[in-house]
């Protein structure tokens, strides 16, 4: 019998199959409506505030709710899924955030909905990360970067569908039927995930009792019958020390801070905008549909971004590219209080922002994978994403209380645009480091092991 070969290696070596784009598209359309649920909140809010009388501030925590419930199920199921598998929780997180949502529709008062929310974000925050390393693992390591991107994107382009959907939804409907629209379509794919979706090549190949179902995947992917020895798990580095503390010794310290700075902030104005902009419009004297469709473009910008942002960043390295998109939105930011009034101008303005925020987060989360050693790197990015987390909850509480004391839309955005420059400080900082370090990425995929 032939020589052991490390699934790596068969993965890398052959041509992307049309079994691995399946792969990549279950991936895609889970993100989609986890995208889809978790900003659907933000679209009904001004629905919300009409049918039980609530004031803005009442809204915030069923805005944290979510989120929070969204970064406990992160740190929660991501052991869990490295201990029993990538596809069983996948399964189950799916189930739990669909199942909650299409509770939600049912909701009674305030307080329902927002318990509600935080057990829909813990199944929201266990389906993402498992979904990008499924992802990662079926990717040959010369196109990881940008099948990665593609499949974060769904995330993007989930958020933008909440808004055109909940436009047409609303108006007939009410709030109720976006809410369950958001249930029944994660609930309807669950018997195609487990009847197509397969475990994780990695996980199979680490356990000997899995040998026969990861040969029938090989044979897939190469298009051929398996005649090879053993497949094994890729080498992974030894280290005496433990994950945390490899992000802050050897000079990481300076670098782990300031990416997580650059998360917070991030995702701290991404979310803020996102949960709070219909609200703003319709206070503007939009209606729900117009408001519904400019706050739409926050996502659809990131999702173009996130991919035009990916293939620039193979040729010019991420740091500068990052920057830059940080810095081109903070301008946008601060001029979109000017443009409240011209629903064009308004539109292309909200597609620019989430063109340069979102679009960069998602380069954010590939640089955040290539900062660090191969024994650190999960505990790198989920570390960094828990930053980015409460940068989210926080922006998402924050925004009634912003709008409050800034006391008009234009200097509202002025406020919001700081952030943002402060990220593409740090950012550019960063890249300054990794010039002194020798230290700056090549079109090297961030994913790869």
């Amino acid at each position: 019998m032939s020589s052991s070969v490390r699934i790596g290696d068969i993965i890398d070596d052959a041509k992307i199959s049309v079994y691995q784009i399946v792969i990549l598209i279950l991936c895609f359309l889970i993100v989609l409506v986890d995208g889809f649920d978790t900003a659907v909140i933000g679209y009904i809010a001004p629905s919300l505030k009409d049918t039980w009388g609530l004031a803005p501030a009442q809204l915030a925590p069923v805005f944290g709710a979510g989120l929070f419930g969204l970064m406990i199920g992160s740190l929660v199921f991501g052991p869990i899924a490295d201990a029993v598998g990538r596809k069983r929780v996948l399964l189950v997180s799916v189930f739990v955030f669909g199942a909650c949502t299409l509770a939600s529709a049912y909701s009674t008062s305030i307080e329902m909905l927002t318990a509600l929310r935080f057990l829909t974000g813990l199944g929201l925050g266990g389906a993402m990360p498992t979904c990008i390393t499924l992802t990662s693992e079926y990717s040959p390591a010369r196109r990881r970067m940008i099948m990665v991107t593609l499949s974060w994107s769904g995330f993007t382009a989930g958020l933008a569908l909440g808004g055109l959907l909940a436009g047409q939804i609303i108006p007939v409907f009410g709030w109720r039927g976006v809410l369950v629209l958001g249930g029944i379509v994660p609930l309807a794919m669950l018997p195609l995930l487990a009847w197509y979706l397969p475990e994780s090549a990695r996980f199979m190949a680490s356990r000997p009792d899995h040998q026969g179902a990861l040969r029938k995947v090989v044979e897939k992917i190469t298009g051929s019958r398996w005649e090879g020895g053993m497949i094994l798990e890729d080498e992974r580095s030894p280290s005496a020390k433990s994950p945390i503390s490899q992000l802050f010794i050897d000079g990481m310290a300076l670098r782990t801070v300031l990416l997580w700075s650059a998360f917070f902030c991030s995702l701290f104005v991404f979310y803020l905008i996102t949960s709070w902009l219909p609200s703003l419009l319709k206070d503007a004297g939009y209606d729900i549909t117009h408001a519904s469709r400019i706050g739409a473009m926050v996502p659809v910008g990131g999702t173009v971004g996130a991919i035009l942002l990916a293939l620039l960043m193979d040729r010019v390295g991420p740091y500068r590219v990052l920057a830059a998109s940080y810095l081109g939105a903070a301008v946008m930011i601060a001029a979109t209080g000017y443009l409240i009034d011209d629903i064009y101008k308004l539109a292309v303005a909200v597609f620019l922002i989430g063109f340069g925020v979102a679009g960069a987060q998602n380069g954010l989360n590939l640089v955040s994978a290539s900062i660090y050693p191969t024994t650190a790197r999960v505990t790198g990015v989920s570390w960094a994403m828990a930053c980015g987390r409460l940068g989210s909850i926080t922006g998402s509480t924050m925004g009634a209380w912003l709008m409050a004391t800034a006391g008009d839309t234009q200097t509202f955005f002025w406020w919001l645009a700081l952030p943002v420059l402060v990220g593409a400080l740090v950012v550019f900082t960063l890249y300054l480091i990794s010039l002194t370090r020798n230290a700056s990425l090549p079109g090297v995929s961030p994913y790869s092991n």
